[in-house]
């Protein structure tokens, strides 16, 4: 079971037994778009409706890339309705998955940037390998999250870090993530996905009913808290689109040069 279950070859999918497999497969570095963003959020609203399926991990193909996050592409002629249905199919994706019915763990086994540390963010667990690197750098091109990581990384390790991480575009090593609290545990390199799966096998062995119960306690209140920061996420994102200092750093980052901000 593969694209047939997502609708796509970028989100690959497989189940065994109570666990579901993720494969975020866009090589070469795993990126969103607006066939991959619509296929996890399908893929998540199905295994809600699998009352059989209680655990999901996520993991990107190969060896260097988690995610990527966004093709930048989709933003480099300001296009703003363009802009404007890529920002709600991250919102709607991640949303879903945020509100996976069970227990959800991210494997990351390689860069995290942008929206793949995001989708991560999502998740209830993360597991990261040791080469791994995480960063939010939007700012860097003209743009910002928007797709909760103004939300959930400030929820997850407070503001004083996800400032350094989203206002200073810092990026952070696993073993930071681990120390910050934005990751639960460091694997050896390739171990992510098996560390996830046996953690996942954890979440198996008890009541599938309890489970959902103590996930729904222990999101709802962040849930509620960031619900219009979500939506203003987007909106600001969006405000970006088009401007001059946007169109730059985002054709700076492909043409692979300094940007030249006004």
């Amino acid at each position: 079971m593969t694209d047939s279950f997502s609708g796509s070859e970028k989100i690959q999918v497989s189940i065994s037994g109570a666990i579901a497999s993720i494969t975020i497969n866009n090589p070469p570095a795993n990126t969103w778009d607006l066939e991959s963003l619509p296929a996890l959020g399908r893929t998540v609203k199905k295994l809600n409706d699998m009352p059989e399926v209680i655990a999901l991990v996520i993991h990107g193909q190969g060896e260097k890339f988690f995610s990527a996050g966004a093709d930048l592409k989709q933003f480099a002629e300001g296009d703003k309705a363009r802009s404007k249905e890529v920002a709600h199919a991250f919102g709607d994706a991640f949303e879903a998955l945020a509100g996976f019915k069970g227990v959800s763990i991210a494997a990351i086994n390689g860069y995290a940037m942008g929206g793949g540390l995001e989708v991560a963010l999502a998740c209830d667990i993360r597991i990261a390998e040791q080469q791994a690197q995480m960063a939010l750098p939007e700012a860097a091109v003209g743009l910002l999250p928007c797709a909760g990581g103004t939300q959930r990384l400030s929820w997850l390790v407070g503001e004083a870090w996800a400032s350094r991480m989203i206002l200073c575009g810092e990026r952070i090593s696993a073993d930071k993530a681990e120390q910050i609290g934005l990751v639960q545990e460091v694997v050896t390199k390739g171990e992510a996905l098996t560390k996830a799966l046996s953690l996942a096998e954890g979440v198996c062995g008890q009541s599938p009913d309890a489970v959902q119960a103590c996930k729904r306690l222990l999101t709802a209140p962040r849930e509620r808290a960031i619900a219009s920061g979500l939506q203003q996420e987007r909106d600001e994102f969006i405000d970006l689109i088009g401007e001059a200092n946007q169109l730059e750093g985002t054709r700076a980052f492909l043409e692979k040069r300094s940007p030249d901000w006004t």
